[in-house]
């Protein structure tokens, strides 16, 4: 047993590097799956720019509808654009072999993703594109160097670009970098695009685990159960063994 809790103890650092924990350019993200008004928005933002390339194969459109309190023929008539039936699961039609021709993989199926990652950094890799030449579609990301996808939300956010500043360092003038820029074309300003990354990685932790909210009450529920239950078995044990004592 020992062996076994010293190997997990070693393990975990590298849980936390495989997940991106170690990441600089990974910032917090204040999750609260009890804000229906940014769950519907960030349901909102995956329908119309990320749905045409990751699916959510595992979660139906009617039970998101029914959670996030919208009404069903309002998704149906905002949220469904390929014609699918309000009971399926949220897919899209694009072919895997031609993604991979186009991106150099298939874009995966986000519907477990903010468990995979983290809340943390779903919500850091959104806002930290920046523009790259060199990558095939002109941008590079900070917390996922050299992925192969566009900045999907550009027209809301724009184009940034990294800053610099120059600090004296060892005696000599050094650039250092010190964060992003937007390059204002966005139809958003910073705060706002800002605000709807974390309404869009609400809507995937929300994904992640829909039933959440009511497993964690379920939890303080049986806590409670289990008290009360130790003070009942306490007294019976009591009762039982008066005599001896």
């Amino acid at each position: 047993m020992k062996k076994l809790l010293l190997l997990l103890v070693a393990l975990v650092p590298g849980f936390a590097f495989a997940a991106g924990g170690n990441n600089e350019h990974v910032v917090h993200a204040d999750i609260d799956l009890t804000d229906k008004a940014s769950l519907q928005r960030g349901a909102q933002l995956f329908m119309n720019y990320c749905l045409g390339c990751h699916q959510m194969q595992y979660q139906r459109y009617e039970r998101t509808f029914n959670d996030l309190d919208i009404p069903v023929e309002i998704g149906k008539d905002n949220l469904i654009f390929s014609g699918e039936k309000v009971g399926n699961h949220i897919t899209n039609g694009m072919d895997s072999k031609q993604a991979s021709k186009w991106f150099g993989a298939p874009p995966p199926d986000l519907t477990l993703e903010a468990r995979l990652r983290g809340p943390d950094w779903v919500y850091s890799y959104l806002i930290s594109f920046y523009k790259d030449p060199s990558r095939p579609f002109g941008v590079n990301n900070l917390v996922f160097p050299n992925v192969g996808m566009p900045h999907v939300l550009e027209e809301l956010q724009g184009l940034p670009t990294k800053k610099f500043e120059t600090a004296l360092v060892d005696g000599e003038n050094k650039e250092r970098f010190i964060g992003l820029e937007s390059d204002g074309t966005g139809r958003m300003s910073p705060d706002e695009y800002n605000q709807a990354a974390l309404d869009l990685t609400n809507f995937l932790t929300y994904v992640g685990e829909p039933m959440r909210l009511e497993r964690e009450a379920l939890g303080y529920k049986v806590i409670v159960f289990l008290l009360v239950f130790l003070v009942f078995s306490y007294l019976l044990k009591k009762e039982y063994w008066r005599d001896v004592h």
